[in-house]
């Protein structure tokens, strides 16, 4: 039988043993967790790299995960054991917002910090591809309109040429990120959709749903959203797409390898890899720098990083970073991001977004 000098002894030292543990996993975090878009990588790695050189605090550890994954991860809960920062090539969605605070992530700092193109790119050892939406509709989504009865049907194009002679008489092959990327995010809502949508009665369901929805019926509205988010948002799943995941220096591999092919990614990527891979015409405008900060090229989005204020102040390290990621050094129109490939923002946008991230305000959705 345990005495109560034992027992005290015994719950002495657990005590001592949980406080130790805490504190070992308290000190094994004198660095910045990132994770999150492979996109906004390259750029999060350079400020990374210059923050620890510049303010002599450790180098963040930055994890590749994609935008969805590293929503996952980020809001799973607020304890020192999740990330501080994900990065993200699209803005979070409703969902991700009230999963993170449901888990107690309340107070999220949202970091708008320039634009990306996303490249639809092959090798430069075959002509450079010159596509509409429309076709990239075509090509890669799972079911479309038939040219016969108009009605929709599994995608039956095997070849670029059976959707539009002047194209090569090639195989479709794509390679393209995978559902948790934001890169695929953003080019289905921006490329598939925006092709999905030159057909009229197709963008005529959406106009339909938000008429149920301001008129109050929801049924009707979420049937007609899922309606035509499955027609414009489906891709093909008989090899035509491949995902390749959340490297896109693979894509870029392997599109050296395979001239016939065509890969999905961003301008940052083009940009860096530009003496082997090619940038296609969408819709008349070619990517660059230009078409993209004045949003004439049709597939464009921005580019976020989100920061959990509560871990301000525990984990060291973490304001210093923002300062330094929104700094006129490194997203300005001089600054050392651009050479990377990243669009900046306005003047103003950018002193406004400076503002509210160094000041910790807290995103309302």
């Amino acid at each position: 039988m345990i005495n109560n000098y034992k027992l005290a002894a015994i719950t002495s030292a657990a005590m001592m043993t949980l406080s130790v543990s805490s504190y070992g996993a308290l000190i094994s975090r004198n660095h910045i967790d990132i994770v999150g878009s492979s996109t906004v990588y390259p750029f999060a790695t350079v400020v990374a790299e210059t923050y620890g050189k510049k303010t002599g605090f450790r180098t963040p550890k930055i994890e590749s995960t994609g935008s969805g994954g590293g929503f996952k991860l980020f809001c799973a809960g607020n304890g020192i054991a999740t990330p501080d920062i994900t990065n993200a090539s699209r803005r979070i969605k409703s969902s991700e917002y009230k999963k993170c605070q449901k888990n107690g992530v309340q107070d999220i700092i949202e970091v708008k910090i320039g634009f990306d193109g996303i490249a639809v790119a092959n090798s430069k050892k075959s002509p450079v591809f010159n596509l509409t939406r429309r076709e990239l509709f075509l090509a890669l989504a799972k079911q479309v309109p038939s040219l016969k009865t108009g009605e929709l049907v599994d995608n039956p194009y095997a070849k670029w040429s059976d959707i539009n002679p002047k194209l090569p008489n090639t195989k479709i092959e794509v390679l393209g990120p995978p559902p948790t990327s934001g890169t695929r995010d953003a080019f289905v809502e921006l490329a598939l959709q925006g092709g999905c949508f030159t057909y009229s009665w197709i963008k005529k369901i959406k106009k339909d749903s938000k008429v149920a929805k301001k008129s109050s019926n929801k049924p009707l509205a979420s049937k007609l959203k899922r309606k035509y988010k499955n027609i414009c948002h489906s891709i093909r799943e008989d090899g035509a797409y491949i995902e390749a995941g959340e490297n896109d220096n693979l894509i870029v591999e392997k599109l050296k390898a395979n001239p016939n092919a065509l890969g999905i990614f961003g301008y940052s990527f083009l940009d860096q890899n530009s003496d082997v891979v090619q940038g296609a015409v969408i819709d008349g405008i070619k990517i660059d720098f230009e078409a993209i900060a004045n949003g004439s090229y049709p597939i464009s989005r921005p580019l976020y990083f989100y920061v959990k204020k509560s871990h301000v102040g525990k984990v060291p390290g973490i304001k210093e970073f923002i300062a330094e990621f929104t700094s006129e050094d490194a997203w300005g129109e001089d600054g050392y991001l651009t050479d990377k490939g990243l669009i900046p923002l306005s003047d103003s946008e950018r002193q406004n977004m400076n503002r509210s991230a160094n000041n910790l305000r807290p995103l309302k959705m």
